[in-house]
């Protein structure tokens, strides 16, 4: 039995409604879910299986007989409803008071994070956008800003680089790449679809992936050749897509474009150079 009830009916709803009719592996899964939805949120459907003692594909039977298309839908519906169900934490000192402690949540978290990164990843990186004769960037969503960031700071530093905006030619693009070329993915939760669909192009090409995302257990970074961890402010999952910030990655990204500048020495500083005389010729009083 699958759900058929009300679209947006919460997942715990779903589950008291038809635990009753599911699969007694499936029933473990919905169970598990139940029990501690907080948790739930920040599993991924591996994780979640091995929990309920079930495999990845009863995870995934689970969610559609919930009414979801897969787990990915179901993880998001949960997110959801914690954001529902959570009281939020309301600052005395106003407006205010809410944008300073996400400002002193976020300088807390600086120090950490680097803390995933190591010199071969950062030297490997570093070296793959150097050395190759084509880098396509692949960001989608609220990573797409990311996207087109980086692609004018490393043109600004010499090295050409293509970002289209259009997921679908972002995808067509990473298809015609080969083995001397880098996609350049940039994803904040590591599952976006769209990127996720130009990487596997990019990888059936035989170009390397390189992966900048905020979690280490993720589609993307399984897909990865290199991948650069950047832990979120928080790091839940459910705050990934609530609050969706980029400054962490915003950061990091701005640090490895600097340590690019440095490895490609004259050239790059002889780049920056000429970029900023086309900024000083754009200036009017």
């Amino acid at each position: 039995m699958t759900w058929t009830g009300a679209s947006d009916a919460s997942p715990t709803a779903r589950i008291a409604a038809l635990t009753p009719s599911l699969q007694p592996s499936e029933r473990r899964v919905a169970e598990v879910i139940a029990s501690d939805v907080a948790r739930a949120v920040d599993l991924t459907a591996q994780e979640l299986a091995e929990v309920a003692s079930v495999g990845r594909a009863t995870v995934v039977r689970t969610a559609q007989a919930l009414g979801y298309d897969g787990y990915p839908q179901l993880r998001v519906a949960l997110a959801r409803q914690r954001a529902i169900d959570t009281v939020p934490v309301v600052s005395d000192e106003g407006s205010l008071g809410v944008v300073r402690t996400m400002m002193d949540n976020f300088a807390r978290a600086v120090p950490h994070m680097a803390a995933t990164l190591t010199a071969d990843v950062v030297d490997a990186c570093v070296e793959a956008l150097d050395g190759a004769t084509r880098v396509v960037i692949s960001a989608n969503g609220l990573s797409a800003p990311l996207g087109f960031d980086v692609a004018l700071r490393l043109t600004a530093a010499g090295r050409p680089i293509e970002y289209l905006p259009d997921a679908l030619a972002q995808r067509i693009a990473a298809s015609h790449l080969d083995e001397s070329c880098v996609l350049l993915a940039i994803s904040g939760s590591g599952a976006h679809r769209s990127t996720l669909d130009a990487v596997d192009a990019a990888a059936a090409a035989g170009a390397t992936v390189v992966a900048v995302t905020g979690f280490a257990r993720s589609a993307l970074v399984s897909r990865a050749t290199i991948a650069v961890i950047v832990p979120p402010v928080s790091e839940s999952f459910q705050d990934e897509l609530v609050h969706t910030s980029r400054a962490a990655m915003t950061l990091v990204v701005e640090a490895l474009v600097e340590a690019l500048v440095v490895h490609r020495g004259p050239r790059a500083r002889d780049a920056r150079s000429t970029a900023l005389s086309v900024v000083s010729d754009s200036l009017r009083e």
